[in-house]
């Protein structure tokens, strides 16, 4: 069992430090706030939350959970502390750290006093960086002392929802932190090693952004909800009845194959449907900003791919895949088309490997469905791989191919490439190489 302090007695801190309690860790809790110390050693809880009153309760009763006043004790008397202060946006949006800050200088100065190595795990939500930027410099520069190496640093990012914030503790969807240091890694090991999911050890800025993506993420699949019920209703439908329909596919709508960064969406459906449900809206009088934002979103990302092209100063293209997806010979509103046309629009020779489209070509079929876009098509396709990569002044990938894969990750290392795609698993832009979202 571990001792822990928790700094900030607020909604997530106050569960955090019940349930660590409850499963036997010492917890001290620590607030500037005089009545929230009182109502917890009293064995009450300060907030309204499902249950929590019984842990605190027992927590207290059997002393593994008091509050404090007192930082530098918790210090002192402890091996961690989560810091659980709040984040408030400032008046321009951006996040509020003063109180993080504030909690940092606290600690600082505490464990300077301390022989003992102590960790220093931040469960407030702050932006990717927050951690390099504003909490390790606070807390170097208030103990003296060096992070990583002197005392721990880690990030630990909470999922917790209000009303039902014991049983997600219990049973979380999602667990995930970053550390500078294996002691901090070890301990936050240790607290999670019971849970029904997998723990995922990443880097600080990472664990970071998970935290915004999904409570963003969340947020957005409200809105999006919201929208379709709008338009349903307008259509004299029952929104929540679309929307139950639609979750209960979970090999398609509800699944992650969609939700991998990369290149824009196309085809014969998606664009056009997208469009369809837009105008749908507008003839209802409904307002949908999210589903006008999509397709913007969409063409930001063949424009983004367009930029970074165009900014290599590199004159012959080689791109791979330019049909809308694998497998197919389908060209209509493919993004990589639409690619392909700017890029030659601009000077650049663009040659193609494209197995489907060619195979077509070859067939005398009605090669590349839909191509309206791309000029002299056939006679930009390149019938090899490696016959793409030795034309090339830089290699553009947009769909991958059992085949091309290989000739192009040894590619990587001499050619510049722009990456739609992702050739390979935790490869993130470096130098003649960049991806797109990595």
């Amino acid at each position: 069992m571990a001792n822990i302090s928790v700094f900030g007695i607020g909604y997530v801190g106050v569960v955090s430090a019940a349930c660590l309690a409850r499963d036997g860790h010492a917890v001290m809790a620590v607030d500037i706030d005089q009545n929230r110390v009182d109502v917890i050693n009293s064995g009450r809880s300060p907030i309204v939350e499902n249950g929590l009153d019984d842990l605190i309760s027992d927590a207290v009763e059997t002393g593994h959970l008091i509050a404090t006043l007192d930082a530098e004790a918790a210090i002192l008397n402890t091996d961690a502390s989560f810091v659980c202060v709040g984040t408030p946006s400032n008046a321009d949006g951006s996040v509020g750290l003063s109180y993080v800050k504030g909690a940092c200088e606290i600690i600082g100065r505490a464990i300077a006093k301390k022989s003992a190595f102590h960790s220093v795990i931040i469960r407030s939500t702050i932006v990717p960086g927050t951690m390099e930027s504003v909490c390790i410099p606070a807390l170097e520069a208030a103990s003296g002392l060096k992070a990583g190496v002197d005392f721990g640093v880690g990030y630990y990012p909470e999922f917790l929802r209000e009303s039902t914030a014991i049983a997600d503790y219990d049973n979380p969807g999602l667990i995930v932190f970053g550390a500078l240091d294996k002691p901090t890694f070890a301990i936050l090991n240790l607290l999670n090693k019971n849970m029904p999911c997998v723990t995922h050890e990443v880097d600080l800025r990472t664990a970071e952004m998970v935290k915004y993506t999904s409570n963003t993420w969340r947020a957005v699949k409200v809105t999006f909800a919201n929208e379709i019920g709008n338009i349903a209703k307008a259509c004299g439908l029952d929104g929540q009845l679309v929307m139950k329909l639609l979750c209960s596919d979970d090999k398609v709508n509800i699944s992650s194959h969609f939700m991998r960064p990369g290149f824009a969406f196309g085809g014969s459906c998606l664009p056009k449907d997208v469009r369809a449900l837009q105008q749908l809206a507008k003839a209802r009088d409904v307002e949908a900003p999210l589903m006008a934002a999509v397709l913007q979103a969409n063409e930001a990302q063949i424009g983004r791919a367009e930029r970074m092209v165009t900014g290599s100063g590199k004159s012959v293209v080689g791109l791979v895949g330019i049909s809308f997806k694998p497998g197919t010979d389908d060209l209509r509103e493919s993004p990589l088309a639409e690619l392909a046309s700017r890029l030659i629009a601009q000077g650049h020779d663009v040659q193609v490997y494209d197995p489907n489209v060619s195979t077509a070509h070859a067939h005398d079929t009605t090669a590349g469905r839909g191509n309206d876009v791309v000029p002299d098509l056939r006679d930009r396709m390149v019938p090899t791989i490696e016959a793409l990569i030795g034309a090339s002044d830089i290699l553009l990938i947009g769909n991958t191919y059992p085949e091309a894969v290989s000739p192009l990750q040894k590619a990587m290392a001499s050619q510049p490439m722009v990456d739609l795609t992702r050739l390979q698993a935790g490869v993130v832009s470096n130098g003649a190489y960049q991806g797109i979202c990595w």
